[in-house]
């Protein structure tokens, strides 16, 4: 049966048609950038695959490596870009607004924040009508932390293990990740719990009904009741009587986490 199985299955996946033919590669050779790479950029910015990817150019979901190879990008850069790459329209309008205005500070107005502020907020439900505008994820989430602190007058933040939340030194409290954690003080006040996690977690298995991801190992819960769930729970009590003062400033958490 198995062997009938591998023989009428094929795991070759084949790639979808794509009629964009990307810019001819210009710059260096491939083993230049990788000297490069290696003398002249901090180690710390890390590369996947043994040898990793030139990229080149994008359009949309695919993207073009120095040889002019075809990717079709199912992480959305690293689930960053919400658009594809380089999106005709946010392309033109990228565009039209350099030739216009590159930039002024917030001590001034211009009409494009403006409308987009009014564009986002009408999108929230009340009270939530009022948007400051970052540059990065790091930088939003430093925000975050400090408007809490300031509103609730308390300190403590907690964030979930595993989680990744900027690199800032205010925001790698929050992150709880060993690979981006150093032996200097940094982001105090931001006590973390346990993932409620099903497919990595302690407790849970494949009966667990409240998880977006399904794991095949046993699991003790009965119809319609998740152990699990309430263990993480009473984990997450315990959290908040042993490891932070009775008033916190704030938890956060990523949804796609």
């Amino acid at each position: 049966r198995q062997q009938k199985w591998k023989s009428s299955v094929s795991t070759r996946a084949k790639m979808p048609p794509c009629d964009f033919v990307p810019e001819k590669y210009n710059s260096y050779p491939y083993e230049r950038m990788q000297k490069i790479r290696e003398q002249n950029i901090s180690p710390s910015l890390q590369t996947y695959y043994k040898k990793p990817l030139l990229l080149h150019q994008g359009h949309m979901q695919w993207l073009f490596d120095h040889e002019g190879k075809r990717y079709l990008d199912l992480f959305a850069g690293i689930v960053t870009v919400c658009v594809g790459h380089c999106h005709p329209k946010v392309t033109a309008a990228t565009q039209k607004q350099l030739a216009r205005l590159w930039h002024t500070t917030n001590i001034y107005m211009h009409p494009s924040i403006h409308e987009y502020a009014e564009k986002l907020t009408s999108l929230l439900p009340d009270p939530l009508k009022v948007v400051y505008l970052t540059n990065s994820g790091s930088e939003a989430n430093d925000l975050a932390m400090l408007m809490a602190r300031l509103y609730t007058r308390n300190f403590d933040i907690i964030s979930l293990r595993g989680a990744y939340h900027g690199g800032s030194a205010y925001t790698l409290g929050l992150t709880s990740v060993g690979l981006y954690k150093h032996g200097v003080a940094n982001g105090l006040g931001c006590p973390t719990t346990m993932l409620p996690d099903v497919f990595r977690g302690p407790w849970g298995g494949s009966r667990c009904r409240d998880s977006p991801v399904q794991t095949v190992r046993k699991c003790s819960c009965s119809e319609g009741v998740c152990h699990a769930n309430y263990q993480y729970i009473e984990q997450f009590k315990d959290t908040l009587n042993t490891s932070v003062p009775k008033t916190i400033a704030g938890f956060i958490a990523e949804p796609i986490q």
